[in-house]
């Protein structure tokens, strides 16, 4: 975690405040999030249990902490059920939806551009 007062924490902070896809990379970066996003889009709401069985290769730690990042920045919502036992499940909020665009021309782009390796 850098200082707020570090230069680089300080010219990220004006990238994002100035730059519109820098704002937008800089709330999907990292490896899962993107991942997660598209899962709710396609499947609706989900259970943490469930994100974590498609996530292969993802900690309990980093899937908790992806989906606290994206409900801090207000693209999906946490919905905790008093049920014993207690069940806590993600969806997408309206901010959330509103990527639907964005993560269809990428997923479109990435499948025409991708190197595709053949079997040997």
């Amino acid at each position: 975690m850098r200082k707020n007062s570090s230069t680089n924490t300080i010219n990220e902070q004006h990238i994002n405040q100035t730059c519109g896809i820098a704002y937008t990379l800089s709330v999907i970066d990292g490896r899962w999030k993107i991942n997660i996003l598209s899962f709710l889009l396609n499947q609706g709401r989900l259970r943490y249990s469930h994100l974590k069985s498609r996530l292969p290769g993802i900690s309990e730690r980093m899937l908790t902490a992806n989906l606290k990042a994206l409900e801090k920045d207000g693209l999906i919502a946490r919905i905790h059920h008093t049920t014993v036992p207690p069940k806590v499940e993600y969806e997408l909020t309206q901010l959330g939806l509103s990527f639907k665009k964005i993560l269809v021309l990428m997923d479109e782009w990435g499948e025409a551009h991708r190197p595709h390796t053949s079997a040997q």
